[in-house]
């Protein structure tokens, strides 16, 4: 099997007036070329997987794994360079950056592994015509459906072809014509060396994913439907 992304014994504390455990002793071993759905109640410790697993945020305790290399949290200057080149996010809300166009947010983030701008445009111009915009490329988040702002999210999450993608409710937002749009171009992305993982309330999307993962209290309950305790 091609195992790419290995979490061990992941344990997320929130330290607030009192501590919140987000996350309990997570292990779960995730492949390259397959879509994987997180679902589950609000709370339960979706997103914040999503955040470990991009190195946004750290655990508390445990270990991340990709392709065998154990993450180094203090080594944050390294992970931040990983993560520009191998992991692709894709947010609810897009987070394009209002006062650049289409065209600019793509582009901008082969900027962060490549000061090649002439090759930067074009892959970018490349991308909004893969994604269906070509003729948006002018324009400015606020000028942009929401459907179309996500359509240029997932082409700035793919322009550094990473091996992972990772989606935190990219329909949540959108009508379902239009989320149904989104999630196909979302699935267009599978290749046998990427991964792709997102979250989301939606059974109807999380339905189409390889591997359903259904988590609540802080860890992974059932796998497609299977009993984690009974299964394994």
């Amino acid at each position: 099997m091609n195992k790419y992304l290995k979490l061990k014994n992941i344990s997320k504390n929130f330290n607030t007036e009192k501590k919140i455990k987000v996350l309990k002793n997570l292990s779960y071993d995730f492949h390259k070329g397959k879509i994987y759905a997180l679902m589950g109640p609000s709370g339960s410790g979706k997103s914040t997987l999503l955040n470990l697993i991009s190195l946004i945020d750290r655990p508390t305790i445990g270990s991340i794994r990709f392709n065998d290399n154990q993450i180094n949290y203090n080594k944050k200057k390294n992970n931040d360079i990983f993560r520009a080149h191998n992991i692709g996010i894709v947010y609810q809300q897009n987070n394009l950056l209002p006062d650049f166009t289409a065209l600019e947010n793509i582009y901008l983030a082969f900027l962060s592994i490549n000061n090649n701008k002439d090759l930067a445009v074009t892959k970018a111009k490349e991308l909004l015509k893969k994604v269906g915009l070509q003729n948006r490329s002018d324009h400015f988040p606020s000028q942009l459906s929401g459907g179309e702002s996500q359509r240029v999210a997932i082409a700035r999450a793919i322009i550094n072809d990473p091996q992972i993608i990772l989606a935190d409710e990219p329909t949540g937002s959108l009508d379902f014509s239009t989320a149904k749009e989104i999630f196909q171009l979302l699935e267009n992305q599978k290749n046998p060396e990427r991964l792709i993982i997102f979250a989301t309330h939606n059974r109807f999307f999380a339905n189409k994913a390889d591997l359903l993962l259904e988590m609540n209290d802080g860890s992974i309950k059932s796998i497609n439907g299977w009993d984690i305790d009974s299964k394994f």
